[in-house]
């Protein structure tokens, strides 16, 4: 008071990966529309993060981790990034903290600021799958979260149920691009047109394409010799480019591989099916009305491992949200050209899988609640929260 200005709330976002990167920047960018100069924004993130104003402490392609047994052989580099985020969060002292995905990454710095810093407000954005494995995880969290800001619908009763902290739904992100994922008439029409346009999706990861691009193009070998011609697109990111040409320069047909965001959307609007690995590019699929065939691979050691933990019948996320299994998923042993191929072909003409699955996908708009965009939701939550921060440490 006595003419003294209040200092801006502040907020940190940590995010470790790119499609955490990706909610970042639309968080932030939320946050400023809403309080404009009376925010200051830090944290930690990639490029988007980086273009919506916030500078990450180092370079988060360090933390790009997939798969279990990838964990150990990064574990000293990991853990002195989260001793350096979580010490810098604590030396800015933000009236809160919003941890983005990347469980492995983000909790632990959660946990190691709650220790030392215990009055900031700590939300995070998109919960850990403990409605999928690990449900033990939800009761943990309340010693460190305060609101979960959740991006399925289900789960602010899974965690109700499971003793999680205070959880929201807010929408997922893939709501705010509907518009790059619905047809118009002419794209519509292409999608019931000869030949039919296959979207071929195998991974967003070296990895994942390594143990999948294979089968992929002997599954798409046995579809063409069944239908006769089909063209095929292959959505992939810049860095991916060159693995997947070589990998698919001995394909039976030729993909059409795509590396910019607006050719992306364009296949997937055209499309008449997909087979896709299984993972959030599903769910985009989905939304756009595509039926689709899933499949996945992970290293035997791994299998083993997730065979314990899951406790779902479908990793899919549509299937969940729907609550029916739609989308036929092959995973490990089931992943074979045959099987694919079987799958892929009722979903190329007029029948009643592919019907069925356009059915059941018009289901989703109603069941996301797509009414106001997701980051406009979580900032309004999180700048609750900062106030709230603000007032208590007063």
């Amino acid at each position: 008071m006595n003419g003294v200005p209040t200092r801006p709330l502040s907020v940190y976002l940590v995010a470790a990966e790119e499609s955490g990167d990706a909610l970042g920047a639309a968080l932030a960018r939320a946050l400023v529309e809403r309080a404009g100069s009376a925010l200051k924004l830090a944290g930690v993130g990639g490029r988007a993060m980086a273009a919506a104003g916030i500078a990450s402490q180092f370079p988060i392609e360090d933390l790009s981790i997939i798969g279990i047994t990838a964990i150990p052989r990064r574990l000293p580099m990991i853990l002195r990034r989260i001793r350096q985020t979580a010490d810098a969060i604590m030396a800015a002292q933000p009236d809160a903290l919003v941890i983005i995905d990347s469980p492995e990454f983000t909790h632990r710095v959660a946990r190691r600021v709650r220790r030392h810093k215990p009055s900031i407000p700590i939300l995070d954005y998109v919960s850990p799958s403990v409605w999928a494995w690990r449900p033990g995880r939800a009761r943990a969290m309340r010693t460190y979260i305060d609101e979960i800001l959740a991006i399925l619908p289900f789960e602010p009763a899974a965690h109700a149920r499971l003793g999680g902290p205070s959880c929201s739904y807010v929408g997922h992100p893939l709501i705010e691009r509907l518009r790059e994922l619905k047809p118009n008439t002419d794209e519509a029409a292409r999608r019931r047109a000869d030949p039919p346009l296959l979207l071929v999706l195998p991974g967003s990861r070296s990895s994942e394409i390594r143990r999948l691009l294979a089968i992929f193009g002997a599954a798409i070998a046995r579809v063409a010799a069944d239908v006769g011609p089909i063209e095929l697109v292959l959505p992939t990111m810049p860095h991916l480019a060159m693995q997947i040409r070589h990998g698919t320069a001995g394909w039976a047909v030729k993909p059409r591989v795509v590396v910019e965001p607006a050719e992306k959307w364009a296949a997937f609007r055209t499309a008449c099916a997909a087979l896709a690995a299984s993972g959030t590019v599903t769910f985009e699929l989905a939304l756009a009305g595509v039926p689709t065939v899933a499949a996945y691979r992970l290293p035997l050691i791994e299998e083993i491992i997730l065979r314990q933990l899951i406790t779902l019948n479908t990793v899919i996320l549509a299937n969940l949200v729907i609550g029916d299994n739609v989308v036929p998923e092959f995973l490990q042993r089931d992943c074979t050209p045959k099987k694919l191929a079987d799958a892929l072909v009722p979903l190329l003409s007029d029948t009643p899988e592919r019907a069925r699955q356009i059915e059941v996908f018009g289901r989703l708009h109603r069941i996301m609640a797509f009414d106001a965009p997701p980051s406009a939701k979580a900032a309004a939550l999180i700048l609750d929260a900062a106030r709230r921060g603000r007032s208590v440490a007063v």
